[in-house]
């Protein structure tokens, strides 16, 4: 039982390594993607549940904020611009 424990504990971590460093730089929340690589394999399990609440992009339809709501054209100053 340990060591299918330990396997799933290495795939999980080569998994957000390599998760982390095709992520464009743009995209990392947080800190940089060095600063993330370095605390992946460093911490272990607590790295990897940690790029993935804090570090990993968001998917599109998790937007908090109000980011990429959609406005209607007459609440929209680019549109209202436009006129």
């Amino acid at each position: 039982m340990l060591k299918y424990l330990i396997v799933f504990i290495i795939v999980v971590d080569i998994y957000t390594l390599v998760d982390c460093a095709i992520t464009p730089q743009e995209k990392v929340r947080r800190f940089p993607k060095w600063a993330w690589l370095l605390i992946i394999i460093f911490t272990g399990i607590f790295g990897d549940i940690a790029w993935f609440i804090a570090g990993r992009p968001r998917r599109p339809g998790q937007n908090r904020g109000g980011k990429g709501r959609i406005i209607p054209p007459d609440d929209n100053p680019d549109f209202l611009r436009k006129l």
